[in-house]
């Protein structure tokens, strides 16, 4: 069924799973890893939780990913930021890179869990047990969104991920350059988003959908 002949209930129903854990596990990746890295903060706080309550940010995680999803057009959203102590990681700029880079890798791994579910949707589709189009539907999404997340966090604005792991390999004039800009990021990346990055990013996403979608033969 397309995206168009969904009902607003029913297109929030089969957002809500794949957006909630895309959100969650993208955050949770940054805990653990800097967990890994020798930072315990987001540990001691709560936030390594597969609990998305715990990061739930009212207006990035419900707010504007429903209503993108409601009035149509490129669906992103975000959580409350995993707190993570520069000065606690063994070796703070490229653990700080590492950091960044879990969060889009682990929408890369839930991109390809989500394909294996279009796939079984797919496989039981017509079936009496009436999964096969829910399913298929869902994975679908879940694909589209993570590649959407981890290719839109990638972009080397701060606070993005791409930025942090641009500073882990950058000198440190870089570093301390992004610094400088990150409390205007989220304006740059809304003035990019509204003035066509959405045109540039989504032929990016598509093919790296597809891509991940052929992988399982859909």
């Amino acid at each position: 069924m397309p995206m168009q002949e969904l009902t607003t209930i029913q297109l929030l129903i089969v957002l809500a799973p794949p957006l909630l854990l895309a959100i969650t596990l993208h955050e949770v990746a940054h805990g653990w890893m800097a967990l890994r890295c020798g930072d315990t903060t987001a540990q001691s706080q709560g936030r390594l939780s597969l609990n998305p309550i715990r990061h739930i940010d009212p207006i990035g995680t419900v707010l504007v990913p429903g209503l993108l999803a409601v009035f149509g057009g490129f669906i992103f959203g975000w959580a409350k930021p995993v707190p993570v102590d520069y000065h606690r990681l063994r070796q703070p700029k490229r653990d700080m890179a590492l950091v960044a880079m879990a969060g889009p890798g682990a929408n890369l791994l839930m991109a390809l869990g989500w394909a294996l579910v279009a796939a079984i949707g797919h496989g039981l589709f017509g079936g009496a047990s009436g999964l096969g189009g829910p399913l298929l539907l869902m994975g679908g999404y879940g694909v589209t969104i993570n590649v959407m997340l981890g290719v839109l966090n990638m972009l080397p604005i701060p606070p993005l991920d791409g930025s942090r792991v641009l500073a882990g390999v950058l000198p440190d004039r870089y570093g301390q350059f992004m610094a400088r800009v990150e409390p205007y990021g989220l304006i740059i990346l809304v003035a990019l988003l509204a003035f066509g990055l959405f045109n540039v990013l989504m032929p990016v996403v598509m093919g790296l959908s597809q891509i991940i979608l052929s992988l399982f033969r859909l």
